[in-house]
This record gives C-alpha cells, sequence and structure tokens, in this order.
C-alpha cells in the first residue's frame, strides 16, 4: 500500500525530490534479489533527512537511487521526480546520459563515504575543482572564488588545501575539501552517504557543526545516509530507519527518538551505547538482519521481533498512521512502547536481548604486581626521505612520548583519542610488537625487550611471553587466513601450545567455544572458510583464536568500530564473558567514548586519554566521563553524541576546541602539546609540559594539566585563547 506524504501534512509544493515505489533488484541464479524494495519517501525543500539502519539494509542503495547511479548489473525501477524551484518537475530515471551528468552535479550532489577513494591521488585538490566546472562550463575564475570561500567555511586554507595532493591531507580535511567540491556548481540537495564513518569523534562532530552551518548559508536540503543514529539527532529534521530494504518507520527526529513506534527501531535505540543511558539497559538486538536473496514474508522482521504473531508471518505491514507525519511499517505499532520499554521497567522483555553480563560483576584490577608495566615509554620513527629530502633531516615522529602505565591481573584500560595521537602504537609496544625507542617494558617484572634479545635465557622465554600477550585486530577479516577454514585457524593455537590435547580434544573444545560465542550449529562453522562469514561472526573468531592462548594480556584494537551499533553490545558483552572465562587483562583501543565508557564501566576498569603521545588523563569511567579534568577529554565527551534532540537549537553546541585539526605529529607544539587547541590555554602552557597530577577525591585520577594544580603559576599567567598562536 503506497500512502503519499500529502496525508502526513506535507505539501507537494514543499517537496524536492518524489521518490515512489522505487526497487532496486540484481539478477542471481535464485531469482530477482530485491536490494531496494518499494521505497515511497517525499523529501521536502531545505530540510535534512537523516536515514539510519543496520549495514546492508539498502541505505546506500537509496542514497544511489536518487542520483540514479546503480551501478550494473543492478535494476532500478520506480519512479523519482525531482522538482525545482523555478520550472517543471524532472522525471530523473527519463534523463539521458548527458543530461543525467549535468543533474547530477548542478542540481543533487553527492558526498561519499570515502574521500581518498573520491580523489585522484595523482591530481591536486585545485584540479579536481578545475575539471569539474570545465565539464559543466562555469566560468573558471568565479567557480575558483567560491570553492576559496566554501573551504574558509570549512576551516580550510585554500592556499593549502587546493595546492595539496589527496594523500597529503588528514582524513579530516579530505573529507571537508570533498564536501566543497561537491557544492561548487550550487546545487539545491546534497545526499551524504556517511560521510563522516571513517573519521574520530572530534572531527565527526566539528562536520556536523559546520553542515548545519552551511545549510543555513547556501539554502541546502540535505539527505544524510549513517548507521548511527546519535550521530545526527542534533542535525536532522526527519529520520527514516531502514531495515530489509525498505523504510519502517518515518517520522520527526524528536518524536522518533522520544516514542519510536516499529519494535526495530526500539531495540536499535537500546542497543546503541551512549554516555546516558544506564548500563544495565543496553542490551544487544538478537539475530541478524536478512540476506537479500533470504528476505522473510510477511514482515520482514518478524524473526527477530518479540510482538511477532500469524498475522505478521503472512502480511506485509503496510504503513500505519501514528500521527499526520509520523508513520509506521508494523502490525502491532501500540503495543511496542509496552512489550519493548525504553528505561526503568526491563521485565516485560522476558529475557528478549538480554545482557548477558551483570555489570555488578565487574572484575577491577585486583593490585599486586603488575602484570605489564611501562615506565617512560618512548616510539619515535622517522618518516621516509624524499628524492629532494636527501640533504635534509629525517622528520621525527614522536608516536608515543614517555607514557607509564601499569597493567594488571584481570584489568581493562580503554585508551581513547584521535588518530594519530598514539593509542594503537602505545597498545602494540605493551604486548611486545612494537620496539620502544626509550623506556623500558616489564612482563612480570622481566624486561620483553631483553628477554627477546637474550633468546629467553632466563626464567621467562619468549615464546612465553609472545603466547601470553596477545591482540584481536579492528578488521577480522584481514587477521583471518582467507585460504584456511575455521577448524585450521583454531586449531593452530591448541597445538602449539597445548601438546597434551590430541585431535579429538581440540575439536570439542573448539566446538564448544564456538557454541559459547553464539556460534551454532558449530559443526557448520567449523567448516567455513572466514569469507563465509559476517564480520560480527569472523571477529568471534579472532577473539577466540587469541582466548586459546591462555594469554595474561590481550590488546584489543578498535575491536568492534567496525560492526553495526546494534552488535556492538553482544560484541563486548562477549569479550567481557570471555575474560572472565579465560581469566585475561584487555587494554582496549578506541575512538569512541560510549564505547569506552561500556566496557570499562562493566568491568570496574580505566579510561586512558592520549593526545599526541602522551597519556593526558586516565581514571575511573564514571570520572573521565562525568567530571573530566584535562579539556582535551572535555572536548572528547563534547563530541560523543547522544540520544538526544534539542528543537530549540538550531546549530550544534558550540566547538570547545579551538582548532578542528590535529597538529603535525612530526612538529607537536611546545609545552603542553594541547594549548594550540585548548580554550583554557595560558601562557605558561606554551613552555611548560604539565605532570600527571592525582585528582584530591581519587587518586588512580590522574590529569596531565597545570588546573588540577590550584596553586600552580598557571592561575597567575596570562591566557592566550585571544592571543596569536
Amino acid at each position: 500500500m503506497t500512502v503519499s506524504q500529502t496525508e502526513y501534512g506535507i505539501s507537494k509544493e514543499e517537496t524536492i525530490v518524489e521518490v515512489q515505489n522505487a526497487s532496486v533488484t540484481f539478477d542471481v541464479e535464485r531469482g530477482d534479489s530485491y536490494v531496494l524494495d518499494s521505497v515511497d519517501i517525499d523529501v521536502q525543500r531545505n530540510e535534512v533527512l537523516g536515514v539510519v539502519g543496520e549495514s546492508g539494509s539498502g541505505k546506500s542503495m537509496l542514497a544511489s537511487a536518487l542520483l540514479d547511479a546503480i551501478v550494473d548489473p543492478g535494476q532500478l525501477t520506480g519512479d523519482i521526480t525531482y522538482h525545482p524551484k523555478h520550472g517543471e518537475p524532472v522525471s530523473v530515471l527519463d534523463l539521458d546520459s548527458s543530461d543525467l551528468d549535468e543533474f547530477r552535479w548542478e542540481q543533487i550532489s553527492m558526498v561519499f563515504q570515502g574521500a581518498m577513494s573520491s580523489f585522484n591521488p595523482v591530481r591536486s585538490i585545485r584540479t579536481h575543482f578545475v575539471e569539474t566546472l570545465n565539464a559543466h562550463d562555469y566560468d573558471i575564475d568565479e567557480g575558483m572564488e567560491r570553492a576559496n570561500q566554501l573551504l574558509r567555511d570549512l576551516y580550510l586554507d585554500p592556499e593549502r588545501v587546493l595546492d595539496a595532493y589527496p594523500h597529503e591531507l588528514s582524513g579530516g580535511m579530505k573529507q571537508r575539501a570533498l564536501i566543497a567540491l561537491s557544492l561548487i556548481l550550487e546545487p539545491e540537495v546534497l545526499v551524504m552517504d556517511e560521510p563522516t564513518a571513517a573519521l574520530d569523534l572530534l572531527m565527526q562532530r566539528s562536520i556536523i557543526s559546520l553542515l548545519q552551518r552551511l545549510k543555513e548559508q547556501y539554502d541546502l536540503t540535505i539527505v544524510f545516509i549513517t548507521h548511527d543514529l546519535p550521530l545526527i539527532a542534533d542535525l536532522v529534521d526527519r529520520i527514516a530507519v531502514m531495515y530489509a530494504f525498505e523504510i519502517i518507520e518515518l517520522g520527526p527526529m524528536k518524536e522518533v527518538l522520544e516514542s519510536p513506534t516499529h519494535p526495530y527501531t526500539r531495540l536499535l535505540l537500546k542497543s546503541t551505547p551512549n554516555l546516558e543511558s544506564p548500563i544495565e539497559e543496553m542490551r544487544p538486538v538478537e539475530g541478524s538482519a536478512p540476506a537479500p536473496v533470504n528476505v522473510p514474508s510477511g514482515c520482514s522482521f518478524h524473526p527477530r521481533c518479540p510482538l511477532a504473531d500469524g498475522l505478521c508471518e503472512a502480511d506485509d505491514p503496510g504503513p500505519y498512521q501514528v500521527n499526520d507525519h509520523h508513520h509506521v511499517h508494523c502490525h502491532h505499532w501500540e503495543e511496542s512502547a509496552e512489550t519493548i520499554p525504553m528505561s526503568d521497567d526491563l521485565s516485560s522483555l522476558d529475557g528478549f536481548g538480554e545482557s548477558s553480563v551483570d555489570a555488578s560483576n565487574a572484575t577491577g584490577h585486583s593490585g599486586g604486581e603488575p602484570v605489564v608495566s611501562m615506565q617512560d615509554v618512548e616510539v619515535h620513527f622517522e618518516k621516509e626521505k624524499g628524492f629532494f629530502d636527501f640533504f635534509s633531516d629525517r622528520d621525527v615522529v614522536k608516536a608515543v612520548d614517555g607514557i607509564s602505565l601499569d597493567i594488571y591481573e584481570n584489568d581493562v584500560i580503554v585508551l581513547v583519542g584521535e588518530s594519530g595521537c598514539g593509542k594503537t602504537t602505545l597498545g602494540k609496544t605493551a604486548v611486545g610488537l612494537q620496539r620502544p625507542t626509550g623506556g623500558s617494558i616489564e612482563y612480570r617484572g622481566h624486561d620483553i625487550w631483553n628477554v627477546r634479545d637474550s633468546n629467553g635465557t632466563g626464567a621467562v622465554s619468549w615464546g612465553d611471553i609472545r603466547r601470553s600477550l596477545q591482540i584481536v585486530h579492528q578488521d577480522p577479516g584481514s587477521s583471518l587466513n582467507p585460504h584456511r577454514r575455521v577448524k585450521a585457524a583454531l586449531d593452530m593455537p591448541l597445538k602449539r601450545w597445548h601438546d597434551d590435547l590430541d585431535g579429538n580434544d581440540r575439536k570439542q573444545r573448539i566446538l564448544g567455544l564456538l557454541e559459547h560465542v553464539g556460534m551454532s550449529p558449530a559443526e557448520d562453522y567449523f567448516e567455513r572458510y572466514p569469507h563465509q562469514l559476517s564480520g560480527g561472526e569472523q571477529q568471534r573468531v579472532a577473539i577466540i583464536r587469541a582466548m586459546l592462548m591462555n594469554p595474561d594480556l590481550i590488546l584489543a584494537d578498535e575491536p568492534v568500530s567496525a560492526l553495526d551499533v546494534s552488535l556492538r553490545v553482544e560484541m563486548m558483552d562477549l569479550m567481557i564473558q570471555l575474560q572472565n572465562m579465560f581469566d585475561t587483562s584487555y587494554l582496549f583501543v578506541s575512538h569512541d567514548l560510549s564505547n569506552a565508557r561500556y566496557i570499562a564501566e562493566k568491568t570496574g576498569g580505566r579510561i586512558g586519554v592520549v593526545y599526541l603521545g602522551e597519556l593526558v588523563e586516565i581514571g575511573p569511567p564514571e570520572q573521565i566521563i562525568n567530571d573530566p579534568h584535562h579539556p582535551y577529554t572535555q572536548a572528547l565527551r563534547w563530541a560523543t553524541p547522544e540520544l538526544a534532540h534539542d528543537e530549540e537549537e538550531t546549530v550544534v553546541d558550540e566547538s570547545p576546541i579551538r582548532k578542528i585539526d590535529i597538529p603535525d605529529p612530526t612538529n607537536p607544539p611546545s609545552g603542553c602539546h594541547y594549548h594550540t587547541r585548548c580554550p583554557e590555554a595560558r601562557k605558561v602552557c606554551r613552555t611548560t609540559a604539565p605532570d600527571s597530577y592525582s585528582s584530591a577525591d581519587d587518586e588512580t585520577h590522574r590529569t596531565a594539566c597545570f588546573r588540577v594544580d590550584d596553586t600552580h603559576e598557571y592561575w597567575e599567567s596570562d591566557s592566550i585563547v585571544e592571543g596569536d598562536d
């Protein structure tokens, strides 16, 4: 059943893009595979429309459909109509190739997820702008003047950016340059497909803030595609929730956040880690989304839905009207609030999606002698010279610059910070995968690299250390051998480190662990190759492989960042379960403060904040989140998106950082490295690096900032915030 948007209080005069019965199919051996299924939606002029859903839900297909940009052999059917401010409506699917090329840049433009892949690596940024203007017969001088202004509006230096090649810009700078390029021909509609997915929290929040301003300044309509619902809560006017290639709920952002009506939307919100909700209320969405060739009949969500009955299995629910602006595809939408409460009373869920880990069973560290102790660790890298740099000194990147950290039995430490701040390098150094250039690293009192260099002639061998210190990578697909089945990948560590087990014992242990982590039937998964597993299943195998070593410490390098939001709680719960089972410690690396809070609070662990190679703050999660002392931690807290929407706010809160981009790590600022971005910086911060000060309330909460010491000369020093750095 198709419902016109006019029935929801939206007149056609307000519509800029009208989508009716849009479907995208691929011809496969088993028949037509739908990756977009009969979608109806109208985009209003000057609105920001958010489209959210899990990976594979059809979000990107909808974005491509708006520009008739579906790649072969995909087939797009239905009607997509563009309504310009002046002139007759345009049927997008009826445009010939030349008209379509003109339409895509001049009327509707698109910003893709991977900025690097959107630029030609052997052409300067300026060339991309000039070629685009030339292709559309625009005046080059006028166009480049607009390009300069767009780049300035995005807090970029036009002279530097335009003369640079893509590889010479950071990820955030490339993404902003791509946004400027997409706006160079003054389109009315900007479609953004996961434009901030690969960026850090601070850059994400900064770009969201910039988009809000650009929308008003350039009179834009924006369609923002994302899997991260909290990210766009303060940006969008309406939200469309997609599941199994359909839009299942559509309404005003504030209303959908506060009173979601589809069971999937409610469960998705409950599964999203955030800083405000109680930990015990976060729970995963059971099951997984269907593949295009195996979409259930009736309501596509019924296999995962706690309200599903025979009606849901038989009949595909058409849109039900919640009110004039809000509709939902669910037969039982009026019962969803009672069955799936958003907070407080969780008893009615009857264990559906129940978190498998009790926050009250937090492990914490037991004190005593540390498992791994790092003292004044430095890791400095020399950058490679170019041909013309032969006679100059090499630039040195101080990836880790004098960090001391102890990790205890059953301990959990989560390192957070921006890309390039040194989190992963510090983690790899802690588990013996990176030799430090200064300081020392000890495993149970033995210097790791002395053992390595002496071939393990002492009480502890290098083999013992390698077995005891393990890593789980961010991308499990690349860490698993594509030519080895799951059984071979998991059998290898048992063969090497447990030679007392015979083949059948090893198999039974592996099968038991596969069942324990939810990969059932285990015999089936046992025989699969990595490419036959989902991302979450690959990560489970990678975690099991590390655990089978019986390690004392595991470096988990962004272990959930590649997973859908709905899977992250489940994966973190699983890692905590396995920690308790194998009696190990974790050193997590994360750029997401919400994930850091979840794992640290559930385990009684600590959060460490890293900036330009220095540990600027560390402490219990409740203090780091609710009472951060370092201005950088406060900026990360500000940048973390929340599941809240304030219709009184038309612009995202003003940024607490003075400069969006992180300084060049080959030339970090003198004194306190953060002083060039800090809103509280004073003259002493330019010249003197702060010590690490303990909090008056908790000695385990330490901060490298003068503001923690009430008696420091900082308080008598002049501010440099308004001055010239």
